[in-house]
């Protein structure tokens, strides 16, 4: 004989994966909706993104290291295993008490909508989304618990669970209407992002010819310029802006003579510039991955801000804002002090993909990109920083954030193993503004040793360095400092990257047999 608990557990389960199958279709269903509207309103987007904002800044710090740039994957997947495990209860709950259990699925939906309308720049068509989530969640979830109602008047002897016909056929229903309406809202957002197919102008000021990087001749030394598809992408975006380039619009406001607003022709037909420039995370660790060296084409910020007429004497801050409400704060003299601060409109000879801005972003050589980089750019707010403040600078991040001197070791790569003999220790240094005077290397705590430096594109730009090692067998540390043209040297004190930054020397273990 089976024991009451023993004939209950089976149901119980079953009440619970009609909980979890009914959320997925009313989350299927909103994401279709969010796909046509707002992509970002989509409910688990929306609940993703306030924990993203609600994140303490240690702990996201840890996100980035542990999974990178998959840092935002594991957030949407533990939102969603979060959203699942409370259907589940409502599912179990409306097993016996049907109006509680609806509402606790309706009370799930309603968080998310709350939540996407207190986005920054949302609308009314924000909660649409989660109204279309409740609603088909909460339809689905009664539905299935009359069908199962008339398949199972009482409860099997045996506690074999579901074997109606009509149980079976309302559950496959669900899941395939759930599948079809992902499927299409996939497909729809993909659709509505398209390509970045614009035409770009040619350069009023070129840069200058691109020299061979030392790659071609070092295995492992990071390629000079950064392709494309290989630029380091940190943001707090969970889904990319479906931004359309003929209606987006660049507006300078604020303290400044007169407002103007700019479409991305108007850009296009200002004198633009071509510049090499690296790019730096501020969350990079030493050693870490966040930087990358990349052509860039665009207006001279200081020339776009003339447009409007600005006075320094008032404002001290652009206060950047993108396409999503996003704000970026960049200290106004450092995008006036001459360097090649620039509206971005392409990317190593070709528009910027979405991923990296498109249509425009701002790039400001010498600052972290937390307060220069501002992605999907709409609107530039001459402002203080006493009046207004940015998305980080809430966060207790540092208000002007120039680039520390650093060096990474790109090869041998941390705990290989390498024949003796002859061994090539090469990497990257960056010194933005400055420029890389010389690299060196220490073994085993010896004396540094000066290392080759690669060629030189420009004191914004990195630059590749190697050294030929004369290895013998054994365990050995490897370490690598950079000193500027001023004649800075990289410092040795560790710090970590909050508020301003990481410092310290990369230092790596290697086996040599």
């Amino acid at each position: 004989m089976h024991s009451p608990d023993q004939r209950s557990r089976p149901r119980t389960l079953r009440h619970a994966a009609y909980g979890v199958l009914a959320t997925v279709v009313g989350l299927a269903a909103a994401h279709l909706v969010a796909a046509l509207t707002v992509p970002a309103a989509s409910p688990v987007l929306a609940v993703g993104s306030t924990v993203i904002d609600l994140t303490p800044t240690p702990l996201k710090e840890w996100a980035i290291r542990q999974f990178g740039s998959a840092d935002k994957l594991v957030l949407v997947g533990s939102v969603t295993l979060v959203v699942l495990l409370l259907a589940a209860v409502a599912g179990i709950v409306t097993a016996r008490w049907e109006t509680p259990g609806l509402l606790v699925l309706v009370g799930l939906a309603g968080v998310a909508g709350v939540l996407a309308v207190l986005r920054p720049g949302s609308g009314p068509l924000d909660l649409v989304p989660a109204l279309v989530a409740a609603a088909v969640g909460a339809t689905s979830l009664w539905w299935l618990h009359r069908v199962d109602d008339r398949g199972h008047p009482e409860p099997s002897p045996g506690g074999d669970g579901p074997t109606r016909r009509g149980v079976v056929l309302a559950s496959g229903a669900l899941a395939a209407a759930a599948v079809a309406m992902g499927g299409l809202g996939r497909w729809v957002t993909s659709y509505r992002l398209g390509g970045t197919d614009v035409a770009l102008p040619v350069a009023t000021d070129p840069a200058s010819s691109f020299p061979t990087g030392l790659e071609e001749r070092y295995d492992g030394i990071t390629p000079l310029r950064t392709p494309t598809g290989d630029f380091y992408r940190v943001d707090t975006r969970l889904t990319l802006p479906a931004v359309d380039v003929e209606s987006w619009t660049l507006t300078i406001d604020g303290d400044v003579d007169q407002e103007v607003t700019l479409t991305f022709d108007d850009l296009a037909a200002m004198d633009t510039v071509e510049r090499d420039i690296t790019l730096t995370c501020v969350s990079n660790e030493v050693g870490g991955p966040y930087v990358g060296g990349a052509r860039w084409l665009g207006v001279p910020l200081a020339a776009v801000l003339a447009r409007a007429g600005i006075d320094a004497t008032k404002a001290d801050q652009i206060l950047s804002t993108d396409v999503d409400g996003m704000t970026i704060s960049t200290p106004l003299d450092v995008a006036l002090d001459g360097r090649d601060a620039i509206i971005a409109i392409g990317m190593n000879g070709g528009p910027l993909p979405r991923t990296h801005g498109f249509p425009a972003r701002m790039v400001v050589p010498g600052l972290y990109g937390f307060v220069s980089a501002c992605k999907w750019i709409t609107r530039m707010t001459l402002t203080t920083y006493d009046a207004e403040q940015a998305y980080w600078t809430e966060r207790d991040w540092v208000v002007d954030a120039p680039i520390k001197i650093s060096s990474r070791i790109d090869t041998p790569k941390p705990l290989s193993e390498t024949d003796a003999g002859t061994v090539v220790v090469g990497g990257i240094a960056w010194a933005q503004g400055v420029g890389i005077d010389k690299v060196e290397v220490r073994v085993d705590g010896g004396p540094w040793q000066p290392a080759k430096l690669g060629p030189q594109v420009n004191d914004d730009y990195w630059r590749q360095w190697y050294l030929e090692w004369d290895a013998e067998p054994g365990r050995h540390l490897i370490a690598s400092r950079a000193t500027n043209k001023d004649g800075d040297v990289q410092t040795d004190v560790r710090m970590r990257p909050f508020p301003e930054g990481s410092s310290g020397l990369q230092e790596i273990s290697v086996l040599i047999a």
